[in-house]
């Protein structure tokens, strides 16, 4: 078994996003400066002799281009060179769209459910509190400024969906847990190498070592917020029963650290 990070450019954003009250102000400092920030955006390529399996399809490529509304793109812009669009990371670790067998959806926000209309062959598996929150907001009012970080189109790409709600194996030596909090369900996925161990990708369940901990600090885009206090220490006790490393989802110090396809963990 082979894990291949893929990366797909990054986001720009306020850093009180992913780690809230960042930046605070008090008696002493009533005007704090913001922090201004990079944040990582990846998919993960498991080659399994079982299946080839890709977790989150990142953005899509019109991103910028009229496919995220306005108040998101000023919000969370997106950055990416052309070889750093998903098809052309699949093509590093030598696989195209047709070879992947099964995804895995974190949740469907924008940024992680930008590209599933290039595998509507695929089973593909999303959390199913998240998948029916995002279509209640994406058809319950025609304007996009009230989907959150749902985009409609992503939403109704005619796939194969199966509907999760509590832990299972995926494959040998592949989990996927449930993680809710930062939406109404999100999942991640656990993985054990023979070489590199553990790792356990939890998403937006936990953005940055900030988020971790411990204390375990909340981040500015919570639905939840006693379930994503809950789902960062899962995260926390998982890691500690397999000596796992937990690869930060939006964390950009870490992201330098992480091997990025060609490259994979084993």
């Amino acid at each position: 078994m082979k894990v291949y990070v893929l990366d797909n450019g990054y986001l720009e954003c306020d850093s009180n996003q992913m780690v809230a009250m960042d930046t605070c102000a008090t008696v002493d400092d009533k005007a704090p400066v913001h922090k201004w920030i990079k944040i990582p955006v990846y998919s993960v390529l498991i080659d399994h002799p079982q299946a080839k399996i890709l977790f989150d399809t990142g953005c899509h490529p019109d991103a910028m281009k009229g496919r995220w509304p306005k108040g998101l793109t000023s919000v969370f812009p997106h950055f990416a060179a052309e070889d750093q669009q998903l098809v052309n990371q699949l093509k590093k670790a030598g696989f195209a769209p047709k070879d992947i067998d099964i995804i895995v959806q974190s949740h469907m926000h924008l940024d992680h459910a930008g590209n599933l209309e290039l595998f509507t062959h695929a089973d593909v598996y999303v959390h199913k509190a998240d998948f029916e929150f995002g279509l209640r907001l994406v058809h319950q009012n025609p304007d996009p400024a009230t989907h959150g970080a749902y985009v409609k189109a992503d939403l109704e790409v005619p796939c194969k969906f199966h509907m999760v709600e509590e832990d299972f194996e995926l494959v040998p030596g592949v989990e996927v847990i449930t993680l809710p909090g930062h939406t109404p369900g999100v999942l991640g996925v656990m993985v054990h190498l023979d070489q590199s161990g553990t790792l356990i990708f939890p998403m937006d369940a936990v953005y940055q070592s900030g988020n971790l901990g411990p204390p375990a600090r909340l981040s500015g885009i919570v639905y939840d917020s006693i379930s994503f206090l809950a789902s960062i220490e899962k995260v926390r006790k998982l890691a500690k029963k397999y000596n796992a490393q937990v690869m930060f989802s939006h964390d950009i110090d870490f992201f330098a650290t992480m091997k990025k396809a060609p490259e994979f963990y084993e």
